[in-house]
């Protein structure tokens, strides 16, 4: 097995105590450490979400390979250049004004910077205006991805959406939509680009829409 295979097994099974030091082993054998960025972290998250979808693992598993993953991107980050380790762009993501869910948009948050996304987490009971300045202080940021967790916070989804075409900012970004009590006709309904029933299908939607 290659040491960038050690570090996809690593961090596909959750091993943090160990992702650290493989990749100081990969790095002094002359590995490049965006080979280890995209075909050991990234590619491992990319198995990770595809069992998650398949019902091959739960939530707990997907959260320690994901934690294993930040380890290993805390790791390369001084050994890519500039710093910077994404390759997609940049994703902005919270939880809609007046909810203050954030287990599942954490994770959902782990799974993208995973496939290889800079996450600017806004946190919750996000309000439309500061999302709308998020997007205007990150010009290279392409996707938006909001979630709601009550039933009494789906409308602020909806004025969120409509705030930021009413902003004129449909033409930088996609939005992404997502939580317990959203299907994919809510998401239709308000004009989200894209609906994602768990984080895993989050980062894959969320590269389709960018494509």
């Amino acid at each position: 097995m290659s040491k960038i295979q050690e570090i996809a097994t690593a961090v596909a099974g959750g091993k943090m105590k160990i992702v650290g030091g493989l990749i100081d082993e990969a790095l002094a054998e002359g590995i490049a450490a965006t080979d280890i960025l995209n075909e050991g972290l990234i590619a491992a998250m990319s198995i990770v979400g595809d069992q998650f979808k398949d019902g091959q693992i739960y939530v707990p598993e997907m959260l320690v390979a994901a934690r294993a993953m930040k380890k290993g991107v805390e790791k390369l980050k001084p050994h890519l250049a500039g710093g910077v380790t994404a390759t997609l762009g940049k994703f902005i993501i919270g939880t809609v004004e007046g909810d203050l869910h954030d287990i599942g948009k954490n994770l959902v948050g782990m799974m993208l910077e995973g496939s290889g996304f800079e996450v600017v987490d806004l946190g919750v009971d996000v309000p439309s205006a500061k999302i709308i300045d998020a997007i205007k202080a990150n010009p290279d940021c392409r996707i938006v991805g909001l979630t709601a967790l009550l039933t009494t916070t789906m409308p602020a989804l909806k004025d969120a959406v409509s705030a930021i075409a009413e902003a004129g900012l449909k033409n930088q970004v996609k939005i992404i939509v997502g939580g317990a009590p959203i299907t994919q006709e809510f998401a239709d309904k308000i004009g989200a680009d894209g609906y994602a029933e768990n984080a895993a299908s989050a980062a894959s939607i969320s590269k389709k829409l960018i494509a």
